[in-house]
């Protein structure tokens, strides 16, 4: 079992184009089913005070494993969910 400090430790990276996309944030859980819907990624740069931090929301289908290290998830290009189809 992980817990979230552990889970926020990992890189979160798109396996559709290798691009590191930060760190969690936070998680969406349906707690009448108890589920995880979705997972947020803060952005993957650092910000100053005057720039506002991106978020990116990964549908937990999207996830496509959670290692050691990393996370890997499947987005298209501009952070929307791809269509996940396992090969």
């Amino acid at each position: 079992m992980l817990n979230m400090s552990e889970l926020q430790s990992k890189d979160i990276v798109n396996l559709s184009d290798g691009k590191l996309l930060g760190h969690l944030t936070d998680i969406d859980i349906d707690l009448e089913r108890g589920r995880v819907n979705s997972i947020v990624i803060g952005g993957g740069r650092m910000k100053n005070l005057f720039q506002k931090d991106e978020e990116t929301v990964v549908p937990w289908k999207n996830i496509v494993k959670i290692g050691s290290d990393v996370i890997l998830v499947r987005l298209e290009k501009g952070g929307a969910p791809a269509d996940y189809v396992e090969d």
